[in-house]
């Protein structure tokens, strides 16, 4: 196999996104909400099932926070379309995954979206390329939320020029307090304040992928053998989901207008049909969540992060 180009990083921050649009109604939002798992194990519950259903109308369903992850149209199409950003598509991985929400997210909305590189870094066998979505409500202009996903490129490292290694970075900072779990921070030296058990349905990849995710690794049983799976694995940014709905339902008594960032770094693959434990640490005097999520099955800890909630309306 041909080696690569080396990564370009003069054309890769000189490289001007086309803004990007994406409308929904809510049966999408419904239908993301099914995704992640919402009333799946009790369609009745009252917790769950305003997700879905509201007895008011579809326009009064709630919206989960992490329904925003679909704003960013054709993710991994804007990334292969940046010029001097050389990577082989197979070795691409999704290291890690940032929301921050500055409104209450609409049942219903068409959305204007604003991109930049945020993040690129010479690892020497790696990149690791950061990519961050800005978010507008395109009828009243209302800045909605930020997007910010970190991808880690393997055997795209070796591009710097000089004795030192590249590093550029330029995060929107909105002065939100939140910051990356480590192992301390969730294992710590007490139990979790909170814990929470959910089945995940044999087809839930094939449900999850109808919200616009059609990545064959997901639904193919034959690509996903290709890949080194022995089946089709759940959606990393659906594990995502899983764990924010637990956070949700278990210390925001289902409200998710609490949530005000969630963070989650991607650390293993998950199989439709496993069971996902959700554990949860408060820290008090950061109106901040840290979780991890394991598989009980492999009793393998398959995400990581913390969720920070609004000051005004936090109940921890």
């Amino acid at each position: 196999m041909a080696s690569l180009p080396r990564i370009d990083p003069a054309q890769v921050l000189a490289y001007e996104f086309p803004q990007s649009r994406f409308t929904y109604t809510e049966r999408d939002v419904a239908l993301y909400a099914l995704g992640v798992g919402a009333a799946g194990a009790d369609p009745c519950n009252p917790s769950e099932l305003p997700f879905v259903y509201h007895p008011d109308g579809q326009s009064s369903i709630k919206v989960l926070p992490t329904f925003t992850v679909l704003y960013p149209v054709g993710f991994l199409d804007v990334i292969s379309s940046i010029s001097g950003l050389h990577y082989d598509p197979n070795l691409l991985l999704h290291g890690e995954q940032y929301i921050e929400i500055y409104q209450d997210i609409p049942t219903n909305a068409t959305i204007r979206n604003s991109i930049k590189v945020s993040g690129l870094h010479d690892k020497g066998k790696a990149a690791i390329f950061e990519l961050e979505t800005i978010s507008y409500n395109d009828d009243t202009g209302a800045l909605l939320c930020m997007n910010r996903s970190t991808i880690f490129l393997r055997g795209a490292g070796g591009f710097s020029t000089s004795g030192k290694p590249y590093s550029f970075s330029n995060r929107t900072n909105a002065g939100i307090v939140t910051r990356t779990a480590t192992k301390k921070d969730l294992a710590g030296e007490r139990s979790p304040d909170s814990v929470f058990e959910d089945r995940i349905q044999p087809s839930q990849a094939l449900l999850y992928r109808l919200s616009g995710d059609y990545n064959p690794l997901h639904s193919d049983p034959s690509f996903a053998k290709k890949a080194g799976f022995q089946q089709p694995i759940l959606h990393g940014l659906c594990t995502l989901g899983y764990a924010t709905r637990a956070v949700i339902k278990c210390l925001c008594e289902g409200d998710p207008r609490l949530v005000q960032s969630v963070q989650g770094r991607f650390l293993l693959h998950v199989f439709p049909g496993e069971t996902l434990i959700t554990e949860m640490w408060k820290d008090e005097g950061q109106n901040r969540v840290d979780y991890k999520l394991k598989v009980k099955e492999r009793n393998k800890v398959v995400l990581a992060g913390s969720i920070t909630l609004k000051p005004a309306l936090s109940r921890l």
